[in-house]
């Protein structure tokens, strides 16, 4: 039973341990009523060189807008590894029209700093551009 009771304690405290040296993925969200409140969101971040992190935007593609591609300053230092775009998901499921979640992942390369910036527009000619504005700056440390 000892034995048991010690093999159970090494293997937590070495559970807690890598989880502890893992670097968590840092997340930067803004919902819908944030963007209703404010149409041009800035936002800052400080995080590890050699880390990711997460920007989680409101996006309503049923609306005709949608985000552009990111434009990110320094792609010396940072740079774009995905894009998403998320349902939402309920039961029953969601009326059409709902807004979902557009999840963009970056990775730092190394120090520096850089501005990531990404704009909600009609994509047509004529579409309205610039509805929603979101700005990261970003220091790597």
């Amino acid at each position: 039973m000892k034995s048991r009771l010690l093999l159970l304690s090494i293997i937590s405290a070495g559970l807690l341990l890598i989880s502890a040296c893992s670097p968590a993925t840092k997340q930067v969200e803004v919902s819908c009523d944030e963007f209703m409140n404010q149409k041009h969101i800035s936002k800052q971040i400080e995080i590890a060189s050699g880390s990711s992190f997460e920007v989680t935007l409101c996006s309503n593609p049923t609306t005709g807008f949608q985000w552009e591609e990111a434009q990110i300053s320094d792609e010396a230092v940072l740079k774009q590894v995905d894009r998403q775009f998320i349902s939402p998901e309920s039961e029953p499921p969601p009326p059409p029209g709902t807004p979902g979640q557009e999840i963009w992942t970056f990775e730092t390369i190394q120090k520096g700093s850089s501005i990531v910036s990404i704009r909600y527009s009609r994509p047509w000619e004529g579409g309205e551009k610039g509805e929603w504005t979101f700005t990261l700056a970003v220091t790597i440390k």
